[in-house]
C-alpha cells in the first residue's frame, strides 16, 4: 500500500557538508500486507531484521521462530517476503543460537577495580542501577574538573551503535564520537570524498530502492559492474549485497573486477584486473585520461553538471597507458578495455574497503568518483543512484553536532586540525591523533571512555606493543558494552556491560534504502540489554532533550517522525520504502534550497574539489607510491620481497567476532595468510604450515594457505584474531592471546595528510617458517577452576542451565 506524507527540510549555509538535505517524494511504500508476527507449528514467527553484534552491518530480514510455549527461541531463517533481502542469510546470521545460548556469554553487569584490569577472576557482579550509578557518577566527576571532551564514546563497524553512541556523548557533553582504526580508513574515507564531491554518497544500482526489486518498470540492469577492491558475497558495504551482482549478471550485466586475489566473483568477470595493491588511483587516472582523449565521456553531463573537467583532464594527463601498465602491473589492453566498458551506460562501481587502506584513499576515491562521474552514471537506472537516511531516520549516520555544540566547541573535537574529518559529515575523532592524546595526556588527558561493540584491541591495534591499549589503560574509567568477554573488555574495562542479541531486542535497522523495525521475538537471557535500551536509560540521566520520549519505543517514534508513523504503526508495516526518483539533481529533491544541482559549493560535481582546497589538500586526484613498496623501497626488497595485503573477509567471522563459535570455527578454525605456489615452493613451505610473517615494523604467526588466486609477490593475511579458548590473561601475547597472531603487528599506524587512510593493504614483509616451540598459545586451565567466585566465566554458565 502507499502512505501519503509532507517532508521538509532544513540546513544552513555553511562549508560543512551533512549528506542528509535530501527532499522525499510525498509517497512511500510499506510491506504493510504481510504479517509481522503469527503462529506456524506450535512456534511464533516474528519478522525481524538482524542489525546488531554479532553480524555483519547489512541488517538482514530475518523470520525469527519461537517455542509458542515457553517463548524460547528455537531458530532462525531467511524472510522470504523482504523485497530487500529476498530470504537470503549468510552462515553468520543463521548461527545466532549458538550465540544465544553460549556458555562464553556475557548476561550481567561486572565492574572490577581499576588496578586489577587484565585480571579474569576480579569482576564482581552488580546491578544495572549500580552500573548506571558508577558510570554517571564517575563520567560527571571528570565532565566537572576537565570538562565532557575528556570522554571519548567509542563504537566499532556500522550498526545500529554509531548514531546512538554519537548521541549519547552528545548528551554527555562530549564532542568525542570516535573510531579506532589508524586513519579511520574503513567506509569513511569513501563517503567523506563523495560528500566532499559530489554532495551525497552514490551506490550501485541493483534495484534495493525499489520494492518490487527487478520488475519496477523504470529500472534497468547495468550493463558493467565494476567490483573494485572489494568481494561483496563475502563482506558487504554500503548495505549492498552480494548476490545482487549475480542477480544481475544472470539479467545480462557484465563483470569487471580489480582485485589483487581472484575472488569468486573474478573467476566469473568478463575483465579481472590483478591489480598491484596500492595503486588504484594510477588505474582509475589512467583510465580518465584514455575516455577524455577518446572522447568516451558523457559531454552534456560534463558541461551541465560538472566543475573542473579542465583541470581535471591536465591532471590525468601523466598518466599514460605504458606507466600506468608498468606501475599497477596490468597490461594496456586490460586498462582500455575497463575504460571503454565504464564509458558504456549504464555502468557501476561496487567499491570497497581496499580504497580505503592507502595513505592516499581521498585521491583514489576522488579518482574513482570522477569516473563514474564524467561518464554520466550518476543517478540513472543501473549506475549510482544518490542515497540517504530515508526520512532523515538516526540509525545509520550519526548526528549533527550542531544540535549541541558551538563551532567553537566543535573544534575541540580530537584531531579537528583534519578539516576533512570535521566538515565532510563523518563528525569522527582523527583515530590516531586520538591515540597519541590517549598515551601522552597532550593538549588535555583523556580520563574516560566509552567503547560499545568495539574490540580495537583485536580489529585496529597497529604496531608491535598495541599503543591502543597502552592508551586506555591511561584512562580513569573504561567502559565496554559487548555481547562477550573480549580482548579489549578484559584487558581494559573496568565496568563491562552485557549486550543482547537481534532475537531479543527492539530497534530500528536502515542503511540508505528502507526502513524496518527489529521486533523483538523472545526475552533477554540473564540481564542482557540490547544497545538502544542501554543508551536511552544512561542519556536520559544526562539530556533528556536528546533522548525523548517516555518509553523507548516513544524514542523510535521520535526517530521516524519525517515518515509520520509511529514505532508501532512501523512494525505493522514491516518495511517503509520512500518513493525513488532517478536524476534528482535536475529536479531540486537533492538540494536544501529545492533547486537543481548537486549539494555543492558550485552546485554541480566537483571535479576540481573547492571544498579540498579551502581545506588545504589538493583539489585534484594524483597518484602517490605508497612509501613501503617495491617501488619506493627498492633497497627492501631482497630483505622484504612480498607485498603485504591484509584483511580479506570470510563467511565463517566477521572482523573480530564470531570466534567462539564452534560451528563457524570449524569453517576457519586457525589465522591462515595466502601465497602463491611458486612462492610457496620456492620457501619450502607446506600448507597449514605456521610461518610468520615479519616486516620492519614486527612479526605475526598465521598458517599457510597455498592457493594460486594471488600473484606470487604478494601474500594476503586475515585480520583481527584471538583466541577465546585462550588464556584470558595477558601471558606475554595479549588477552587471549590477540598479539601471537594479529597481522596488525606487522603494519604501523599512521594516516595520510587528510587523516584519512593506512597501509593495512599496502605494505613490504617476508615469509619464513614458524620453529615448533614458537606455535603454540598460551591455554587457560580449565574454566571451573581457572575462575573464582563472581569472575565473568562463572556468570556465563547460567546461560547453560536456563538453556
Amino acid at each position: 500500500m502507499t502512505l501519503k506524507v509532507d517532508i521538509t527540510h532544513d540546513s544552513d549555509a555553511t562549508k560543512e557538508v551533512r549528506p542528509t538535505f535530501f527532499n522525499e517524494p510525498p509517497v512511500m511504500y510499506t510491506g504493510g500486507d504481510v504479517p509481522w508476527q503469527w503462529e506456524e507449528d506450535g512456534m511464533v514467527c516474528t519478522r525481524s531484521a538482524a542489525w546488531s553484534a554479532p553480524g555483519c552491518h547489512d541488517g538482514c530480514g530475518v523470520v525469527i521462530y519461537t517455542d509458542k510455549e515457553t517463548g524460547k527461541f528455537v531458530k532462525v531463517e531467511g524472510d522470504e517476503e523482504n523485497p530487500y533481502y529476498q530470504g537470503r542469510l549468510c552462515s553468520r546470521c543463521l548461527d545466532v543460537a549458538e550465540a544465544i545460548y553460549h556458555p562464553d556469554r556475557l548476561l550481567y553487569p561486572m565492574i572490577r577495580d581499576r588496578k586489577d584490569r587484565g585480571k579474569a577472576d576480579a569482576f564482581k557482579r552488580i546491578s544495572w542501577d549500580e552500573a548506571y550509578d558508577t558510570i554517571d557518577r564517575e563520567f560527571t566527576k571528570i565532565r566537572e574538573e576537565s570538562g565532557g571532551k575528556s570522554i571519548i564514546f567509542a563504537s566499532g563497524t556500522g550498526r545500529v551503535t554509531p548514531p546512538i553512541n554519537a548521541r549519547l556523548g552528545y548528551a554527555f557533553g562530549s564532542i568525542q564520537y570516535s573510531y579506532f582504526l589508524s586513519g579511520n580508513a574503513c567506509y569513511v574515507p569513501r563517503v567523506a570524498a563523495s560528500n566532499t564531491i559530489m554532495g551525497c554518497y552514490t551506490c550501485p544500482d541493483f534495484s534495493m530502492q525499489f520494492p518490487d526489486r527487478y520488475d519496477n518498470p523504470e529500472w534497468v540492469a547495468p550493463k558493467n559492474i565494476f567490483v573494485w577492491g572489494n568481494n561483496p558475497l563475502v563482506a558487504n558495504a554500503d548495505g549492498n549485497l552480494g548476490h545482487w551482482v549475480v542477480d544481475c549478471m544472470k539479467r545480462g550485466s557484465q563483470l569487471i573486477v580489480v582485485d589483487p586475489r581472484a575472488t569468486w566473483l573474478g573467476t566469473k568477470a568478463d575483465l579481472w584486473l590483478q591489480i598491484r595493491p596500492g595503486t588504484d588511483s594510477m588505474l582509475a587516472l589512467a583510465m580518465g585520461k584514455y575516455l577524455i582523449e577518446n572522447d568516451l565521456y558523457d559531454h552534456e553531463f560534463v558541461e551541465s553538471w560538472c566543475y573542473g573537467f579542465e583541470e581535471y583532464y591536465e591532471a590525468c594527463k601523466p598518466y599514460d597507458l605504458d606507466t600506468a601498465s608498468e606501475i599497477t602491473w596490468l597490461s594496456k589492453e586490460d586498462i582500455v578495455e575497463a575504460a571503454e566498458r565504464m564509458a558504456q551506460k549504464p555502468s557501476c562501481v561496487q567499491w570497497g574497503l581496499a580504497i580505503d587502506m592507502n595513505l592516499q584513499c581521498i585521491n583514489a576515491s576522488q579518482a574513482v568518483v570522477n569516473l563514474w562521474s564524467i561518464t554520466g552514471q550518476i543517478d540513472i537506472p543501473g549506475g549510482m543512484i544518490t542515497v540517504h537516511d530515508p526520512y532523515n531516520t538516526e540509525v545509520w549516520l550519526p548526528p549533527d553536532p550542531k544540535e549541541v555544540f558551538t563551532p567553537e566547541e566543535e573544534k575541540q573535537r580530537i584531531g579537528s586540525v583534519y578539516e576533512m574529518i570535521t566538515n565532510s559529515g563523518m563528525v569522527q575523532c582523527q583515530a590516531d591523533t586520538m591515540v597519541d592524546q590517549l598515551i601522552t595526556g597532550r593538549p588535555y588527558k583523556v580520563r574516560g571512555a566509552w567503547l560499545q561493540s568495539t574490540n580495537p584491541l583485536a580489529c585496529c591495534g597497529q604496531e608491535p606493543k598495541n599503543r591502543i591499549e597502552k592508551g586506555l589503560k591511561n584512562c580513569e574509567i573504561v567502559v565496554c558494552v559487548e555481547c562477550f568477554m573480549t580482548p579489549t573488555a578484559m584487558a581494559c574495562a573496568d565496568i563491562v556491560l552485557p549486550l543482547c542479541f537481534y532475537p531479543e531486542r527492539e530497534g530500528l535497522r536502515s542503511v540508505w534504502y528502507y526502513i524496518q523495525n527489529t521486533n523483538k521475538a523472545c526475552e533477554p537471557l540473564g540481564e542482557a540489554k540490547d544497545d538502544f535500551q542501554i543508551n536511552w536509560e544512561l542519556g536520559r540521566r544526562w539530556n533528556k532533550d536528546l533522548w525523548p520520549g517516555d518509553t523507548l519505543e516513544d524514542y523510535f517514534s521520535h526517530l521516524i517522525k519525517e515518515a509520520n508513523l509511529t514505532y508501532d504503526e512501523s512494525r505493522k508495516a514491516n518495511w517503509v520504502y520512500p518513493e525513488f526518483h532517478y536524476q534528482k539533481y535536475r529536479t531540486g529533491e537533492q538540494r536544501p534550497d529545492h533547486q537543481p544541482g548537486f549539494n555543492t559549493i558550485t552546485g554541480r560535481v566537483e571535479l576540481y574539489s573547492l571544498l579540498l582546497q579551502q581545506w588545504g589538500q589538493a583539489p585534484l586526484p594524483s597518484y602517490h607510491e605508497p612509501p613501503m613498496s617495491p617501488v619506493s623501497r627498492p633497497e627492501l626488497v631482497e630483505e622484504y620481497p612480498f607485498i603485504l595485503t591484509t584483511g580479506a573477509r570470510h563467511y565463517a567471522s566477521f572482523h573480530s567476532e564470531h570466534r567462539q563459535m564452534d560451528r563457524l570455527r570449524a569453517m576457519h578454525p586457525d589465522p591462515w595468510f595466502e601465497i602463491n605456489p611458486e612462492a610457496a615452493a620456492d620457501l619450502g613451505i607446506k600448507e597449514g604450515q605456521w610461518c610468520w610473517l615479519e616486516s620492519p615494523v614486527g612479526r605475526a604467526r598465521l598458517t599457510a594457505h597455498i592457493t594460486p588466486i594471488i600473484d606470487a609477490r604478494v601474500v594476503q593475511a586475515d585480520h583481527a584474531w584471538w583466541f577465546p579458548e585462550a588464556d584470558p590473561e595477558d601471558q606475554g601475547e595479549g588477552c587471549f592471546a590477540t598479539y601471537a597472531t594479529n597481522i596488525n603487528e606487522v603494519v604501523p599506524a599512521g594516516c595520510g595528510d587528510t587523516g584519512f587512510g593506512d597501509q593495512c593493504k599496502c605494505f613490504m614483509c617476508k615469509v619464513y617458517p614458524c620453529e615448533p616451540q614458537e606455535i603454540p598459545l598460551p591455554t587457560a586451565a580449565d574454566p571451573k577452576d581457572r575462575f573464582a567466585e563472581g569472575s565473568f566465566r562463572n556468570f556465563t554458565y547460567e546461560a547453560e542451565r536456563e538453556a
